[in-house]
């Protein structure tokens, strides 16, 4: 799986937190050698784990990338959480997988605290149920960012096609979106980004898409996960 852009920095460290939910397990453990795989071919190291206790300041110190695999923020303590805030907000890149993005009050348990920050990281959005497992099309938009730029206008490809209470548009760069016409949804959001980063941080991106082990087996989603590791360890 030879898929290494020549241009890009090597020799970095990449710490990858799975997600325990029952869920996602198939799709956690298909991506154990696939991010083995990955690292590899693009010359640097990986950590894999779905020990979430590895989200501490002096663990995190070590690593130049975080990638949040179906990790759901509110499966983090208070500790944890304010551990991945310092790093991001210190420079740390980070790749938010799929169920990384459940925001919501509605996820959190009975006197827990709200990782506010989180939910404005994220683009103010909160998560909204998704509609049924299907085939729809990715509509790449942005072809100028690192993170997409190697990928076609747009794809096919088969997923959950997680849905918002609003489009973060307005707070983030947005690279891609779900084509709503090439599915059925669930509750129609028009303008529905499934791909994005946040400038606001040095290099942070989040891609809705990649429910289970069949993602892995898409060339094009492949490549977006290649390329956002590579940008989000630049230290340009």
């Amino acid at each position: 799986m030879e898929l290494r852009d020549m241009d890009s920095p090597t020799n970095f460290k990449v710490l990858i937190v799975a997600t325990r939910a029952k869920d996602h397990l198939a799709m956690a453990a298909a991506a154990r050698p696939f991010f083995d795989d990955l690292a590899t071919d693009g010359h640097y190291s990986v950590d894999f784990t779905d020990d979430a206790e590895k989200i501490s300041d002096e663990n995190l110190a070590q690593y130049q990338v975080f990638v949040m695999l179906h990790l759901a923020p509110f499966d983090m303590t208070a500790d944890q959480q304010r551990a991945l805030q310092t790093f991001i907000e210190g420079g740390g890149g980070w790749v938010g997988i799929h169920a990384a993005g459940l925001t919501g009050r509605q996820f959190v348990g009975s006197g827990a605290g709200y990782w506010d920050w989180f939910e404005t990281f994220m683009g103010g959005v909160t998560y909204s149920p998704h509609p049924a497992y299907q085939k729809g099309e990715v509509v790449v938009e942005d072809r100028r960012h690192p993170s997409t730029r190697n990928l076609p206008a747009r794809f096919e490809f088969s997923d959950e096609w997680y849905e918002f209470d609003r489009s973060p548009r307005d707070r983030v760069r947005v690279l891609a979106t779900a084509d709503e016409s090439t599915y059925t949804q669930r509750k129609p959001m028009g303008d529905h980004p499934i791909v994005w980063v946040n400038e606001r941080y040095r290099r942070a991106i989040y891609i809705a898409i990649g429910h289970d082990p069949t993602a892995l087996e898409n060339k094009d989603y492949v490549v977006l996960l290649r390329d956002s590791i590579l940008w989000a360890s630049s230290q340009q």
